[in-house]
């Protein structure tokens, strides 16, 4: 870390980071400000960060106002440099990580049901949310962050250390939809899009024993998605797969952040079928109603999991040999990387190695 002051709350640190000036920029490299370690924070020296299509519409505006500069990132691995004196759950030393929230109120009925992540109030997001001490709160493309021990996830050895970070955002919001329904031996899932999200929704489904289908525009990536566990991978631009697989699926996780034929996905669906959208397109998604009476179907949406969710989800992957596909990348590609992300030209993730930020 570079300068430390000296302020009300305590130590501040003044770290490295990559920002956000404006909506219209590109990211430059600059310094924020870390509070000081509280008794119960943990200090972690950022060893990779997860390039999320998240952390590009957030940085444009395209999610609502931005107080910027901003710092993104929220994928994000490392190792415990510093713990509070209160800490009980990590050490110094411990390989861990931090996902797409840093606190939450703790005292509403869903927090206090151990999912924080549908906080009434609003969770504490990793990157432009009101922190505790009234800051904006900073990202992972930096060099270190400190962050509440409650929030804080153990990352399994079994994991390579550079694949780790996109599990913290791609791989917990895939595996929460998933386990919530259910998917496993005699479930048919359905995975549109074999993007960040996609493939390791294949791999997850997959190792949770279900049979997979990749639903892609084109056939482009089906090698790569039969090597990830799928059974069978179609285009959707054939409207013949429409009807080929209609009431075929028990499940369909949509990863796609772009519009979709919504009558004609829930077609693929069998009696009681669900799909969920983990993906976020900016404008509205009509619903066919009549399309849901058929057959008793539901559209449901899922965010990401609770913090107890995303422990289990590290766990499951270390268990089954499950990692994202990745390309490393140093800190200076980042805004290069951002543009090959809307274009769709990574398989399948990006990491920024943060060394190359020291």
């Amino acid at each position: 870390m570079s300068d430390r002051l000296q302020s009300p709350e305590g130590i501040i640190a003044t770290v490295n980071a990559i920002a956000a000036p404006s909506a219209a920029e590109p990211l430059v490299r600059s310094t924020i400000e870390r509070r000081g370690v509280g008794p119960r924070d943990v200090l972690i020296e950022i060893r990779y960060a997860g390039i999320c299509h998240s952390d590009i519409h957030a940085a444009r505006g395209e999610w609502g106002p931005v107080p910027y500069p901003l710092t993104v990132g929220h994928e994000i691995v490392g190792v415990v440099a510093e713990a509070g004196a209160e800490v009980t759950r990590h050490a110094v030393g411990d390989r861990v990580g931090v996902g797409c929230m840093v606190n939450s109120c703790r005292e509403c009925a869903n927090c206090r049901a151990g999912m924080e992540q549908y906080c009434l109030k609003g969770n504490t997001q990793t990157y432009g949310s009101v922190d505790r001490d009234g800051t904006v709160t900073q990202g992972g493309y930096s060099t270190h962050v400190v962050v509440d021990q409650d929030f804080v996830l153990r990352v399994p050895e079994a994991i390579p250390y550079e694949k780790a970070a996109p599990l913290l955002c791609a791989g917990i919001t895939t595996y929460s939809p998933l386990a919530h329904w259910n998917a496993g031996p005699g479930k048919k899932v359905a995975v549109v899009g074999m993007g960040g999200l996609g493939h390791l929704a294949v791999k997850i489904a997959a190792a949770m024993g279900a049979e997979v289908t990749v639903l892609s525009q084109t056939l482009g990536k089906k090698g790569d998605g039969l090597a990830f566990g799928a059974t069978d991978y179609h285009a959707t631009s054939d409207p013949a797969t429409f009807e080929a697989l209609k009431h075929t699926f028990d499940l369909i996780i949509n990863t796609v952040s772009a519009p979709i034929d919504m009558a004609a996905y829930l077609g693929l669906l069998r009696l009681d079928g669900t799909l969920v959208s983990v993906g976020a397109p900016p404008q509205p998604l009509a619903v066919p109603v009549f399309s849901l009476f058929a057959n008793r179907l539901s559209f449901a949406g899922s965010g990401i999991g609770s913090i107890a969710e995303t422990q289990q989800m590290l766990d499951f992957c270390a268990e089954h040999g499950i990692a994202p596909e990745i390309e490393l990348i140093d800190a200076g590609s980042v805004n290069e990387a951002w543009e090959r992300v809307l274009t769709s030209d990574v398989r399948y993730r990006f990491v920024i190695d943060i060394d190359t930020l020291r």
